[in-house]
């Protein structure tokens, strides 16, 4: 039995051995992707010997982070000695961390973790990726399986199939399709870390968007079709539930809660217990600034949550789960209901069917729904207020609970104000005294002690002077005055919109509402994926409502006529 222990002693050591390290953590599982509580950083007590339980001293730890190719590019970019700190991070592996300058000056500009078994760099950043830890391509960390090829490539296929006609290989909406799938191209080199490359191929899709929209709403021009050439819509409807389904499923067994959707749960936990919204740490476990969207983003997580309530960690949070279902699911039912207004009769219902099994083959609201955000929400409002187009008041109050979200959808109040131009002035009032209203009984039951101000700073003015990385205008902050002017033009394209065109069709207004929407996009310091799902369903109202003929019918056969035969004349009798 000695023996027989030693042996089983000796293999396990050597399993281990030879193993990577069981303590190491997964950074795609820790905050801001999920709740997991990220390894401590621990200051060795000497840099010449190795803690308890480490094979490398700080110094030789800091020796190998020095040589890592993102320190020496840092190094050989400033020109500047930096001078590195060096952490025990959790069991078995460094941190070591780069600065440069000194007191209140000293800024961290590098970062490396060593595995200490093995001496390997595990991961080296510089620049911004240092304390953005979404600019780091972490594998796994948004939306988890989505973007593993055999999903994300067949839903690309779902998305163009039923829309292309081979007899017209050519038409524009195939390019429409094409270009917003390009925007996977992006996402491919977000995924691995390049950030440069994926924000350059950002702003043509962006760009493209932005013209044909604006050319669809100011010129509006009726397109031959069909929209769907080939695909029975009852089968299009069969695949719609499926990927429903589907997504639901994927959402339920594969999926992290984001910072954003946590905030959401959070948010509505202080609700329902009675603690302010903007004043005050919101919650230490989210390690973000959870407090810069308005109150509707909050109250609208407030029936998830209290059906699976927040327990104050978030690394599971079903309530953020089933508002983010909630949010997508809406926004599909919305696309079905808005054909409706579009066309009538059964065109009108193969044009819902066809927005929402878009919506629902389109990756990137898949994206969204799996990476547990609330961007959705913001969606389900814009069609609300597409499919109320009719009535000033309903698209009034269904614009504010959008901007009571996330306040971008403010921008679109001049469009959705002047509606379609039937009895403008009426109409107009209406719309403003309902969106001013609702507002106000929105915002003031939150608005903390320091008043409108700190509401501010804790909201707009803290994404207002946020950085980030995924803008050209974060990239490259010298460009900051051309961002001054590109925000000026969304804002008068804005104003001018609510009045020239005077007379427009409901798929104009859907048209020049996306315009809008992606000319604010591109003004923003901070551009993420999650915001295609804001003009997603104006662009298919816009696109697919262009279309004169929804499905194509095939002609009733007819009937061969069939002529009488004469009969032949009876004989005549003999007398």
């Amino acid at each position: 039995m000695r023996r027989a222990l030693s042996i089983s002693t000796a293999a396990i050591a050597v399993a281990l051995a030879a193993a990577p390290s069981a303590f190491a953590d997964n950074p795609a599982n820790e905050p801001p992707f999920f709740g997991e509580t990220p390894p401590p950083l621990i200051r060795p007590p000497t840099l010449s010997k190795p803690p308890p339980g480490f094979r490398l001293s700080a110094r030789q730890a800091t020796a190998i982070a020095t040589g890592a190719s993102a320190v020496r590019a840092e190094r050989a970019a400033d020109g500047v000695p930096l001078r590195p700190v060096a952490f025990e991070r959790g069991h078995g592996e460094w941190q070591v961390n780069f600065f440069t300058g000194t007191g209140s000056s000293r800024t961290e500009v590098a970062l490396a973790v060593i595995d200490d078994r093995t001496g390997t760099v595990l991961e080296a950043w510089r620049d911004q990726q240092v304390t953005v830890k979404l600019a780091r391509g972490y594998s796994g960390a948004i939306a988890q399986m989505v973007n593993a090829p055999y999903i994300w490539l067949p839903l690309c296929v779902l998305f163009v199939a039923p829309f292309f006609d081979p007899r017209r290989p050519f038409r524009l909406l195939h390019l429409d399709l094409l270009v917003l799938l390009a925007l996977g191209v992006s996402l491919y080199f977000f995924n691995r870390a390049d950030i440069r490359a994926s924000v350059a191929l950002t702003y043509p899709v962006l760009g493209y968007v932005f013209l044909r929209m604006l050319i669809a709403g100011l010129r509006p021009r009726r397109r031959a079709g069909p929209l769907v050439p080939l695909v029975p819509i009852k089968w299009l409807a069969i695949a719609a539930i499926a990927l429903a389904g589907g997504r639901i499923a994927l959402n339920v067994t594969d999926s992290h809660v984001i910072d954003i959707g946590a905030a959401g749960v959070v948010g509505a936990d202080r609700i329902e217990h009675g603690r302010p919204l903007y004043q005050g740490t919101f919650d230490q476990g989210l390690q973000i600034h959870g407090d810069v969207y308005g109150p509707f983003n909050y109250i609208a997580y407030v029936p998830f949550e209290e059906a699976f309530p927040f327990h104050g960690v978030w690394d599971s949070l079903p309530a953020a789960h089933a508002a983010a279902i909630a949010f997508d699911l809406l926004t599909a039912l919305g696309l079905l209901v808005l054909g409706r207004r579009l066309r009538a009769g059964p065109d009108g219902r193969a044009l819902g069917v066809a927005m929402s099994f878009a919506w629902l083959a389109y990756p990137f609201t898949l994206y969204t729904m799996n990476a547990n955000a609330d961007d959705s929400l913001i969606a389900a409002t814009l069609v609300g207020a597409m499919v109320a187009l009719a009535s000033p008041a309903g698209r009034g109050a269904m614009l504010a609970l959008g901007t009571a979200a996330k306040f971008g959808p403010a921008a679109l109040a001049p469009i959705f104000a002047t509606g379609t131009g039937e009895r403008r002035l009426r109409s107009t009032i209406v719309f403003a005294v309902v969106f001013a209203a609702l507002l106000a009984v929105l915002f003031v039951p939150f608005i903390p002690d320091g008043g409108l101000r700190e509401l501010y700073d804790r909201t707009l003015g803290y994404q207002a002077s946020r950085s980030s990385p995924f803008s050209v205008w974060g990239l490259a902050p010298s460009l900051g005055f051309l961002q001054s002017w590109v925000r000026a033009g969304a804002a008068v394209l804005a104003v001018a919109l609510a009045f020239y065109p005077r007379w427009r069709s409901p798929v104009q207004v859907a048209a020049l509402a996306a315009a809008v929407t992606v000319a604010v996009q591109v003004g923003a310091t901070h551009w993420f994926y999650f915001y295609v799902v804001w003009f997603l369903p104006l662009v298919l109202a816009a696109a697919f409502g262009a279309e004169r003929v929804v499905v194509r019918r095939r002609a009733p056969r007819r009937r061969p006529t069939v002529r009488p035969v004469s009969s032949p004349a009876a004989p005549a009798r003999a007398s």
